[in-house]
């Protein structure tokens, strides 16, 4: 047990306003993964159609769409404290609000709030990896990294608990809007650990703007970065969103199953992300990147042609451990890649490559979203959507490791910052 704990000696040696600002993520997670999956319900069983919770719902992602890429130029340079208390407030202030509205039926405010909600979560989801390379030592850069992208696992994991508690004491007390509510209000603890912060001068780089001239964006160098999240990205699309109904439609798994399925596979994820810096302080970037997503295209590959031969009960067996393995593999690379990007593009590039990003994602999951609409209406089984995907991914995996080869070579001539 010793040696499986072991890789948690990485996280002790965190900066202590580094480690409470992840912890105040983790709150903020903690509302994003409710109502990912609770809204839709709640929405539901409140008269709205499949299709109009699937339009409202969009509106989160346009919001980070809309304000990802003048909130990255605005924040460089700038103190990010101030942006964490922001989004630890209004995230779950205007989820409370949404949750009025949908109950209210207001869905000009709905839509209104909806897009505030979005762009509320770039107040954090933008600024934190900048701020983690800012303000703790290189050794502790992979560690801080890997230890935000893993609150979104234990986001998921601690609501699904606790949702599925409060359930069995009693479902009609503690219903939809309930846990909605409930988990909005416990969002709010975020602030807590931000207030903890005390005596902490914030690294940023407003007194050396003032000596030289300000810097422009190197944008061919932030482009060549940012093209295989571009596509990692929109393969990502195509799948993600659709997987519990793969499992559903496909092998005619029951959303309880698929639910203790998903909560198996955060834990493995939250493990997944933890054992980064280990895994890179052994093997590096080189060999643990292509290695963990090229697994993580096999297992989907495995998956998806599960739909072939899905009349035979092996087929759920198989298509669920690929799921497992899929879901560690593909989400190690994460903090990685991460940490890869924004070192290869410098402290110059690092905000407007961080927000850029986030644009990237959000942006690719309402066009996939449009994308598998058009295939489903055409003929498409999920088999060859997610194969489509594994195409996307294998093509992704190798231009990562041409950045991988580039970045070493500019290692060499000394032109990456740690």
């Amino acid at each position: 047990m010793a040696k499986l704990l072991s890789f948690l000696d990485d996280y002790k040696r965190l900066e202590k306003p580094v480690f409470n600002v992840i912890v105040s993520e983790f709150f903020i997670q903690l509302v994003n993964a409710t109502f990912l999956t609770i809204l839709p319900l709640y929405m539901h069983k409140e008269g709205f159609l499949p299709a109009e919770i699937a339009i409202y719902i969009t509106f989160r992602y346009i919001g980070v769409f809309i304000l990802a890429l003048p909130l990255g130029k605005f924040i460089k340079g700038k103190k990010l404290m101030p942006l964490f208390y922001l989004s630890n407030f209004c995230v779950p202030f205007f989820g409370i609000c949404i949750v009025i509205c949908v109950g209210l039926k207001l869905k000009i405010l709905m839509i209104l709030f909806l897009l505030l909600w979005g762009a509320s979560f770039t107040f954090m989801q933008i600024p934190i990896s900048p701020f983690i390379l800012r303000n703790s030592v290189a050794e502790n850069h992979t560690a801080g990294i890997a230890l935000s992208y893993s609150t979104w696992s234990f986001g998921g994991i601690v609501q699904g608990l606790i949702t599925a508690i409060l359930g069995y004491i009693n479902a009609q007390i503690f219903n939809e809007r309930f846990i909605l509510i409930f988990f909005c209000v416990m969002g709010f603890a975020g602030l807590w650990f931000l207030s903890r912060i005390k005596n902490f001068n914030e690294i940023n780089f407003d007194i050396e703007r003032t000596l030289t001239k300000k810097r422009k964006t190197d944008w061919g160098i932030v482009i060549k970065a940012l093209i295989p999240t571009l596509i990692i990205a929109t393969g990502a699309g195509l799948t993600i969103p659709f997987i519990s109904l793969f499992f559903s439609d496909v092998h005619h798994q029951s959303t309880e199953g698929f639910s203790v399925l998903s909560a198996v596979a955060s834990v493995l994820v939250a493990y997944g992300a933890l054992m980064v810096p280990k895994i890179k302080q052994y093997i590096g970037y080189k060999i643990a990147i292509p290695t963990t997503q090229s697994f993580a295209v096999i297992s989907l590959v495995a998956m998806a042609t599960t739909q072939l031969y899905s009349q035979h009960a092996i087929a759920l067996v198989i298509a669920a451990a690929c799921y497992l393995l899929r879901q560690p593999l593909m989400n190690m690379a994460g903090p990685m890649t991460t940490e890869l990007v924004l070192k290869y593009v410098g402290s110059n590039n690092r905000e407007i490559t961080s927000a850029l990003t986030s644009a990237i994602w959000s942006g690719s999951w309402v066009l996939s979203g449009i994308m598998v609409s058009i295939l489903f209406a055409t003929g498409f089984h999920f088999v060859n959507i997610f194969l489509i995907t594994s195409l996307l991914y294998g093509f992704g995996v190798v231009m990562y490791y041409l950045l991988i080869l580039d970045y070493n070579k500019r290692e060499e001539k000394g032109l990456i910052e740690n």
